[in-house]
């Protein structure tokens, strides 16, 4: 399957994902990491 003609977002959780893999961070750290990124871009999508 081709990500060629997937949506931006999924090719970013892509790249994410295997961004993550490859440096072996523990799955609890990941969770917590991107819960702090989530809200991060929730007060910047507020403020535009």
């Amino acid at each position: 399957m081709s990500l060629d003609n997937a949506p931006d977002e999924v090719k970013l959780a892509v790249d994410l994902i295997m961004l993550l893999e490859q440096h072996a961070i523990s799955t609890e750290t990941v969770l917590k990491a991107l819960e702090i990124v989530r809200q991060d871009f929730l007060q910047k999508q507020a403020q535009e």
